[in-house]
């Protein structure tokens, strides 16, 4: 395992870098990323990351501006400038010698990241995994409601607050979150990125999922070219029941790639 930064800008992108064994030649490469408030060490990253390995499949885990060790403040992280990080991560990626193909996954706001920056880079990313896609970013956005905080959609403030104080910026009260965020969020046409990417498509999600609803990917699975959707019986947005039907989902989808 290699742990390293990547540079994007200027902020340091923190990635772990694994090989799957007995790879002497070319192979696969998967970036594989968190969501909001994620790090690259949760459970589901680390599982699904190893079954990426177990056939074959080199991964990247990254973190995001704000989260885990890269660099930036999670109160002033947007979409954009993930969308910048990951673009600067890929450019990476393309750079290593051994890399035969680029797949990328992500979690919740990781997903729709993934769901974002294959419309940009369709040429890139051989194939794509968005898990629990959170589409209802947007849609909170736009509807001035989320985590069950309420602003004005129209006038959004420059500064919203949020419960959990480990995520404080400078000593406040509780986590926030920059308006921009909300303001770029509102302006994300979620029906172009799909129609922008035809590669093949794995959406895995939690049919018991508490934050974001499973119906969101059952509908992207709909709308993408050539989508599998694999729907997790009673687990939650973290996959704490059934994380192993989850691995054997991204697995199978892998080897159908070859």
């Amino acid at each position: 395992m290699q742990e390293f930064f990547i540079d994007s800008d200027g902020i340091p992108i923190h990635a772990k870098l694994e090989m799957p064994e007995g790879i002497s030649d070319r192979c696969p490469l998967c970036i594989v990323q968190h969501g909001l408030t994620g790090h690259m060490e949760e459970n589901h990253i680390v599982a699904v990351a190893a079954a990426l390995r177990e056939v074959g499949v080199a991964t990247l885990r990254v973190e995001m501006y704000g989260h885990g060790k890269s660099g930036g403040s999670f109160a002033k992280h947007t979409l954009l400038k993930w969308i910048d990080n990951m673009l600067d991560v890929i450019d990476y990626v393309k750079g290593l010698p051994f890399v035969s193909q680029i797949y990328l996954c992500g979690h919740s706001q990781g997903g729709l990241l993934t769901m974002l920056v294959a419309a940009l880079r369709k040429d890139d990313l051989a194939a794509i995994i968005p898990m629990s896609p959170a589409i209802v970013i947007v849609d909170a956005a736009r509807a001035g409601n989320m985590f069950g905080v309420t602003f004005d959609p129209t006038h959004v403030p420059d500064r919203l607050y949020f419960g959990n104080p480990d995520l404080a910026d400078g000593g406040t009260e509780g986590p926030s979150f920059c308006g921009d965020y909300f303001r770029i969020a509102q302006h994300i046409d979620v029906d172009d990125a799909i129609a922008g990417y035809h590669g093949p498509v794995l959406l895995v999600h939690g049919t018991a999922d508490e934050g974001v609803p499973a119906r969101d990917s059952i509908e992207t699975a709909r709308k993408y070219e050539n989508a599998h959707l694999a729907l997790i019986d009673g687990d939650d947005h973290g996959y704490h029941r059934h994380l192993d039907q989850v691995c054997v989902a991204v697995q199978k989808f892998v080897r159908g790639l070859a």
